[in-house]
C-alpha cells in the first residue's frame, strides 16, 4: 500500500539539540513497505531528520519494528527488527 499524508507518523519525543527524535507510525503496511525509499512523502515537512528513530507498528500483524532515518533528505529509513 502507499503512504497517506492523512496518517502521518507522530513525534513522541523531540530530540534535544542535535539528538534524534522518536516517532511512532501505525499502519496496515508491513515494515518492508515502510522501509522503501521515499515512503514518507512529507517527512521533511513533519520535521523528520537523519538519525531520528521510527517505531513502526503493523496493525494487521501486530508486529513492531524499529527504524532509523538514514539520510538527510529523509527519503530512506533502515529497519532493525526486534526478535
Amino acid at each position: 500500500m502507499a503512504y497517506a499524508t492523512t496518517n502521518p507518523p507522530a513525534q513522541l519525543i523531540q530530540g534535544i539539540g542535535s539528538g534524534p527524535s522518536l516517532w511512532v507510525y501505525k499502519s496496515t503496511d508491513p515494515h518492508t513497505d515502510v522501509d522503501a525509499t521515499g515512503y514518507f512523502t512529507n517527512a521533511a515537512n513533519l520535521g523528520m531528520k537523519a538519525h531520528d528513530i521510527v517505531i513502526v507498528v503493523d496493525t494487521d500483524s501486530t508486529t513492531c519494528t524499529i527504524h532509523a532515518v538514514n539520510v538527510s533528505d529523509v527519503t530512506t529509513i533502515n529497519a532493525a527488527t526486534l526478535a
